[in-house]
């Protein structure tokens, strides 16, 4: 198989500088990246009773009734007549990059576009047309199926359509690695440009799992909160009362670009992604490893990666699920990794206010992080009236904290063992 040559860049023995210059969101908490921010901050939970026709079918049957949907929010109205032939996913996708690439200032017009490319990360991807569409064959038979449902249904649609939208020919591709897909999508971005292969990715993820068949399937694993009656206080991480996390869908993208190549065009630095750090628990399908050795090891790596030391980081961007026991490994790995600096970090996880947007999650929590950077305030753990025992880190309950943060540490953790750690800094 032949491989593209791409020209690297010469003239620098280390690896560019990588910066983040937009961003985009749709979330349960805002329909744009700002929206979200303002909630994430003011600790306003997205999370409510679920809505829509298949879940009202079977009103009252269902043991788990909350979840953080996307609402308010047309997708005709940013993509047109298009929007029909795309699953919500991609639909969601699509919205949050071009909402990134605007804010980016960047014209891909005038620009090289075999340097410029693109990596959305997803849990499932079309899991909505996939399950619409088991439903017809199921009553109507195998000639109803529409022959746009091949394209709806893949997992790298979305990246695809991004790239024929601006017309980018480097890498276009999707990674799926369970609830740490975009984080693996911004390890892929970031190394493409680090290789000289490209001077601008737009990277992000994309869930919409908010289906009867998800909410089903996780509910019956256990997985989910059952605290039906107060949707807004369902996901608690660390929280002695939590009992599991909250689905949500949503979207989340940036541009990276080196910083040569932003300063060269003038556009605003929201901060720099300066390193990674991924690995395997390599030890159960669904569940961590108890004593969070996997977390760790990406911590470490990322770490060294972006060569800082565990005293350099200033906040932290848990995981933070709001199950059992994967907030009980998560905060033994920080512990581990950070020593006694673990007492001096500021950790929150705002997924007590968005739910857990699996695939997307990462990117989504990477609006909190570039905020925190810039702003000088990092968000609230909501919900967090009684730390499980143990959890004797500072939190971040319930209100924002003004803190200067020169470093952001993002965590993502995946069924299947999959760990991502990502690090932001000031610029």
């Amino acid at each position: 198989m032949a491989f593209p040559r791409f020209r690297a860049k010469v003239g620098s023995m280390s690896p560019p500088r990588v910066v983040v210059t937009g961003m985009g969101a749709l979330t349960c908490q805002g329909l744009d990246a700002d929206a979200t921010w303002d909630a994430m901050v003011n600790g306003r939970s997205g999370v409510a009773t679920i809505v829509g026709e298949e879940f009202e079918r079977w009103a009252g049957q269902w043991p788990v009734t909350v979840a953080g949907q996307v609402r308010g929010w047309d997708p005709n109205a940013l993509l047109g007549r298009e929007a029909h032939r795309m699953d919500r996913y991609t639909q969601l996708g699509m919205c949050a990059a071009i909402e990134a690439v605007g804010r980016s200032g960047i014209d891909f017009a005038r620009e090289d576009p075999e340097r410029c490319g693109v990596v959305i990360g997803s849990g499932v991807g079309g899991i909505e047309t996939i399950e619409r569409g088991v439903e017809l064959l199921g009553r109507e038979g195998p000639n109803k199926l529409s022959p746009f449902t091949v394209p709806r249904l893949m997992i790298n649609c979305c990246a695809g359509l991004i790239s024929i939208r601006y017309g980018l020919r480097g890498l276009s591709v999707a990674t799926a690695s369970a609830c740490s897909s975009s984080g693996h999508a911004m390890v892929a971005a970031l190394h493409e440009i680090q290789r000289g292969a490209a001077d601008v990715m737009v990277v992000g993820g994309a869930e919409a799992t908010v289906t009867p068949v998800c909410v089903s399937v996780f509910s019956r694993m256990k997985a989910l909160s059952t605290r039906n009656a107060e949707p807004a206080r369902a996901s608690r991480p660390f929280d002695r009362d939590r009992d599991g996390f909250v689905m949500a869908e949503g979207a989340a993208v940036f541009v990276l670009e080196s910083e040569e190549h932003a300063r060269r065009r003038g556009a605003a630095l929201l901060g720099e992604l300066r390193g990674v750090g991924v690995s395997s628990d390599a030890s159960h399908i669904t569940a961590p490893d108890a004593q969070g050795r996997g977390a760790v090891l990406s911590m470490r790596r990322a770490l060294a990666d972006a060569r800082l030391d565990p005293g350099d980081v200033d906040y932290v961007n848990a995981h933070g699920t709001s199950t059992p026991l994967g907030d009980h490994a998560e905060v033994t790995a920080v512990k581990a990794v950070f020593g006694d600096h673990a007492k001096k970090l500021s950790i929150s996880s705002t997924k007590s206010m968005h739910g857990h947007a699996l695939g997307a999650s990462g990117a989504v929590e990477t609006i909190a992080c570039l905020h925190a950077l810039r702003l000088g305030v990092v968000p609230p753990t909501i919900n967090l009236d009684h730390p499980d025992d143990g959890f004797d880190l500072d939190f971040v309950p319930h209100t924002a904290r003004e803190r200067r943060v020169r470093v952001a540490m993002n965590n993502t953790f995946g069924f299947g063992g999959h760990n991502v750690t990502l690090i932001f800094a000031r610029v």
